[in-house]
């Protein structure tokens, strides 16, 4: 029989910490989704193609997977606090780029601003995420970072509202061809206007990130050896080189081969963090411990297929909305903002059940529900079931949207789990790992993409039987449509796997 667990999520002593972290949860969780608007802004202000456009996310997602391991030997050399104040600086920096992005008007230096951005962000999370599991005892980490994570999605919702609002709101609803035929100095004033809105929202945030990093400076870092265990000395040479190591190859590769694919930058830049690790000794030591450990390793494989499936199935949810009920891209927007709020709540009520249920157990339930889901939204009809306020509603869309009160508790019971049992020091390079594991949104969302946009592809198999009529508009069919929702049922499958083979706490392997 279950019982309750009375001990505390956040021992007393530590909660001002605690509730400071949880600011930079969600800090980096309006950060996410306020950049993902970002590319149908620039191809409008720049009148560029979609290619282009991506490449924004191309420079967030990258700087996570590039800068993550850097971030986990800034907080072993030095601590936890050290790395929440570089982190924000390097937001602070990036943030104030843009303001010389929007004078030059220029897509290369919003590029790169953007990359520094979400370094800052990399830095957070990969130290926030550890120093939560450090702020108490270890039978409750998972609930803890789930509660810290709540907050994730909280900064997300603000953040598609700033975008909104602040961002597309502001843009001159001239086409290309128009502005095309427009006097450059009218077409300068219009893209000042336009660019001076994206610059906004990030450059106001620097006065939240300001307060947290003033914090952290005056907490001192006493508290947090007593604490975490941080040894708080630091070896400055060892974090220069690793730093060194983590930028040299993409600034010389940068100014060297101006032209060079952003995809295969990354890629190249991901080598240099990879080389320090492996030629340091002690930091050789560490991986092949965490290489050693199912645990961590099929985690950071979860992780993956998780992060993954979250950033496709919400990035194909308005195209599927438009193609099976026939509603404009912002009606299906809205279905959008219902699947974050679902996932919002579903977070907070798996966080508060933890205390009672085994969180491994809780998972492997909603991962099963998911892939239910997943076969829902492939072979459920679209006939409208009923609507609310003029907004329709199928059985199929419904299972669309409650994916994402499925997926709430994955990353950081996967995140948990993964981490646990390791020594204090080892689990800061696992950190890193798990935050790189943040690349497979960068490739199940074109997996699933080759599929909508296929007219004969193997997937299609699947959903034989369903509307094959291709939309000229969407670029797509429903047939397509419904057989790409087979990748999120293996992503779930594989994240089914892991909770269930590492459901045990105490379990070694």
């Amino acid at each position: 029989m279950n019982t309750v667990d009375l001990t505390p999520v956040v021992p007393r002593r530590v909660r001002a910490v605690f509730f400071i972290l949880v600011a930079c949860f969600a800090l980096w969780g309006l950060l996410n989704n306020m950049t993902d608007n970002l590319v149908p802004a620039f191809q409008r202000i720049f009148t560029m193609d979609q290619s282009r456009a991506g490449l924004v996310q191309v420079a967030f997602y990258g700087a996570y997977a590039v800068l993550a391991i850097f971030a986990s030997i800034l907080i072993e050399e030095f601590s936890y606090r050290v790395g929440v104040l570089i982190g924000l600086g390097v937001y602070i920096v990036g943030a104030l780029m843009y303001i010389p992005a929007c004078v030059q008007q220029s897509f290369d230096i919003y590029f790169v601003a953007i990359f520094v951005v979400a370094g800052g962000c990399s830095l957070l999370e990969t130290t926030c995420n550890p120093y939560v599991i450090a702020l108490g005892p270890e039978k409750t980490a998972v609930r803890r970072l789930n509660f810290a994570q709540a907050f994730n999605p909280v900064g997300s919702m603000v953040g598609i509202v700033l975008a909104q609002q602040l961002i597309l709101g502001n843009l001159n609803p001239a086409t290309a061809a128009e502005r095309a035929q427009m006097a450059p100095d009218a077409r300068a004033a219009i893209i000042n206007d336009e660019l001076f809105w994206v610059c906004a929202p990030y450059v106001g945030l620097c006065a939240i990130a300001l307060l947290i990093w003033l914090f952290f400076l005056r907490s001192g870092g006493r508290s947090e050896q007593e604490i975490t265990g941080a040894n708080g000395g630091g070896g400055l040479l060892r974090t220069l080189v690793a730093a060194v190591f983590a930028v040299g190859p993409l600034v010389a590769l940068y100014f060297a081969f101006p032209e060079m694919n952003k995809v295969s930058w990354i890629l190249c830049g991901m080598l240099g963090p990879i080389a320090y690790v492996v030629i340091m000794s002690s930091y050789r030591r560490m991986l092949a411990a965490l290489l050693r450990k199912p645990r961590y390793w099929f985690g950071v494989v979860a992780q993956f297929f998780y992060v993954g499936v979250q950033i496709a199935a919400w990035t194909w949810l308005n195209v599927y909305c438009q193609c099976e009920l026939g509603v404009s891209p912002g009606a299906a927007a809205i279905y959008y903002t219902m699947a974050i709020g679902l996932f919002i709540l579903c977070r907070w009520v798996a966080t508060y059940y933890m205390k009672k249920y085994n969180p491994a157990s809780m998972m492997s339930l909603f991962a099963v529900a998911a892939i239910a889901c997943c076969a829902g939204v492939m072979y459920l009809p679209s006939h409208v079931l009923f609507s609310i306020g003029g907004l329709p509603f199928s059985a199929n869309v419904i299972c669309l949207v409650a994916m994402s009160g499925c997926m709430s508790l994955m990353f950081p019971t996967i995140y948990g789990i993964a981490l646990g049992g390791l020594d204090a020091r080892v689990v800061k390079l696992g950190a890193a790992g798990q935050i790189m594991a943040i690349l497979g949104g960068a490739v199940i969302t074109p997996w699933m993409a080759d599929i909508i946009g296929s007219v004969d592809s193997c997937w299609l198999s699947l959903t034989q039987g369903f509307d094959a009529t291709w939309n000229a508009a969407l670029k797509t069919s429903s047939q397509a449509l419904r057989a790409s929702f087979a990748i999120p049922a293996i992503c779930f499958a594989v994240v089914l796997a892991y909770s269930l083979i590492f459901r045990k706490p105490e379990q070694t392997h």
